[in-house]
């Protein structure tokens, strides 16, 4: 479901092999489990040869050609769209659309290079896909355990939604200020946040960290830290409906996208998909 999202906020439409002749699903399935696959060379440079012998390094050149390929189709039939102005009254243009003027300088005076479009793009799936999906569930799972935050949060849906003809939308978004909460606290007990390197060595509270050094947060702990948060254990949406704290990197109490010049420069999408 996840993936279908994504793809229509990214690329305009679901591609699957029955109409394009690509099967992106797969495609991007193998894509992302060779991104949680381990990888000796991650942690043993020297044994990058490991890779060949396993069969790694041939698995990741097949995927990566199969990728390419597909993107190249995507970005080909958005500019043949384009160039034909293709656009139905009030349609919006999607990602690969704004790429594109990006990529002609129209917007903002620099070009895009191609392989950069698709590395954009590949991020987009590589970054929204399985971590969109794990969050959601884990909110499925927090409403199940506890019917009293449910029950709340179904009310929120259905005063809304209460004489309106057309499904909720994404500007009804800023009312649901239960859906929020649910958001937070599920983030908060559920973190998902990836690894840094560190870019030169340094010395931080009597350790010695060196260059390329792969470096964990452990936002797990910070946000069940007690000195921040009370009853920390507890699923408590509550406890954000009249708090300033949020997730945009500037309470670090709350780090599920990072924080900073490395935040994750999606936030903002993220929430909207779940």
């Amino acid at each position: 479901m996840t993936g279908n999202i994504i793809s229509r906020v990214a690329l305009g439409r679901i591609y699957n092999k029955r109409e394009s002749g690509i099967d992106a699903k797969n495609i991007l399935a193998e894509f992302l489990h060779l991104l949680g696959t381990f990888n000796v060379r991650d942690f043993i440079p020297w044994l990058e040869w490991v890779n060949k012998i396993t069969g790694l390094d041939t698995k990741v050149e097949k995927v990566a050609k199969k990728l390419d390929t597909f993107l190249e189709s995507v970005i080909e039939e958005h500019i043949i769209r384009n160039n034909k102005e293709e656009y139905s009254t009030g349609e919006a243009k999607d990602f690969v659309d704004v790429l594109l003027e990006i990529q002609n300088g129209k917007e903002t005076g620099f070009r895009l290079q191609r392989d950069s479009l698709k590395a954009i793009l590949l991020d987009i799936f590589a970054a929204g896909t399985d971590t969109t999906y794990t969050t959601l569930m884990w909110i499925m799972a927090e409403l199940l355990r506890h019917p009293r935050v449910m029950e709340t949060l179904h009310n929120e849906v259905r005063g809304l939604a209460q004489g309106k003809l057309a499904e909720i939308t994404e500007d009804d978004l800023g009312n649901m200020h239960y859906l929020k909460a649910v958001i937070k606290e599920t983030l908060r007990l559920h973190p998902l946040l990836v690894p840094r390197e560190s870019t030169q060595d340094i010395k931080l509270l009597g350790y010695q960290i060196p260059a390329k050094t792969q470096v964990i947060i452990n936002a797990w702990t910070v946000g069940r830290d007690p000195v921040s948060w009370e009853n920390p254990e507890d699923y408590r949406p509550e406890r954000f409906l009249n708090s300033d704290i949020d997730f945009k990197g500037l309470n670090f109490e709350l780090i599920p996208f990072g924080a900073g010049r490395r935040g994750c420069p999606g936030t903002a999408f993220a929430v909207v998909i779940k």
